[in-house]
């Protein structure tokens, strides 16, 4: 990881890639909302939304180690679906997206379901 806690550095022969921790997380919860029965993310109360700020990645927490990362996501489910079979198509795709956009591998994906909400399947 680089200097700044808010960067993920990958270095290269020609210098260096910086990925902002924020970008990994848009790029998290992109992939984790496209999956189908995925309702929503949360991360219950967060206390970027308590101040006011917008918090695009809420609800994923990363942690990076050298160049692999271990994502964390709280997630809401549609009522009606297998929740295991969501909970792994969802560690599928959030890990295909960080690796295929970043270079970085995905050493874990944690699933936490908090909830089941009415929606379509």
């Amino acid at each position: 990881m680089g200097e700044n806690k808010d960067y993920v550095t990958h270095p290269d022969e020609k210098g260096s890639v910086n990925i902002s921790e924020e970008v990994i997380s848009v790029i998290a919860a992109s992939a984790a909302l496209e999956t189908e029965g995925v309702a929503s993310l949360s991360a219950g109360r967060d206390l970027t939304e308590l101040l006011g700020k917008k918090n695009v990645g809420r609800g994923v927490k990363i942690t990076v180690e050298g160049e692999s990362v271990k994502v964390d996501l709280w997630l809401t489910v549609k009522l009606g679906v297998s929740v295991n079979k969501v909970g792994r198509k969802v560690q599928e795709a959030v890990a295909s997206g960080i690796e295929s956009m970043t270079g970085f591998s995905v050493t874990e994906v944690n699933v936490h379901v908090i909830g089941v909400t009415l929606g379509k399947k």
